[in-house]
């Protein structure tokens, strides 16, 4: 028996290095994952990128009345709107909100619209309950 020897302290030594190693792999693996082929990349011109509206909104009222982004619009109006976005923008989406108050006829018109329009990306807006 080593009566002499006292052992005081622990040896963290080999947890260090366990840790190391571990934050070796993190590393390559992140590393890994987001590196490709190098290219040279073209430049682009200094000119602003004209991009279209990100989403509409159509806003049909208690009165029946439909807004198109908060601009009062027809029916044909807004079929007319709609396709000259869809022109620019093949695909943006659409929220249609309606009053509790409006007719169900007045929103299946609208979205009759946006199905002649071609518009697939629709969304109804509603409020949770409480």
């Amino acid at each position: 028996m080593n009566a002499g020897v006292k052992i005081d302290d622990i040896n963290v030594t080999p947890m260090v290095d366990l840790y190391l190693v571990l934050l070796l792999i993190f590393i390559i693996m992140t590393t890994a994952g987001v590196q490709g082929i190098k290219v040279n990349l073209p430049k682009a011109s200094k000119a602003p990128k004209l991009e279209g509206p990100k989403s509409q909104a159509i806003t049909v009222n208690s009165d029946n009345k439909i807004f198109l982004n908060t601009i009062p619009v027809t029916l044909g109006e807004l079929e007319a709107k709609l396709a000259a976005v869809r022109s620019a923008t093949p695909e943006f989406p659409v929220v249609v909100r309606g009053d509790n108050r409006t007719a169900y006829e007045g929103i299946m018109q609208v979205l009759d619209a946006l199905g002649r329009v071609g518009i697939t990306q629709i969304g109804l807006a509603t409020q949770p309950t409480k």
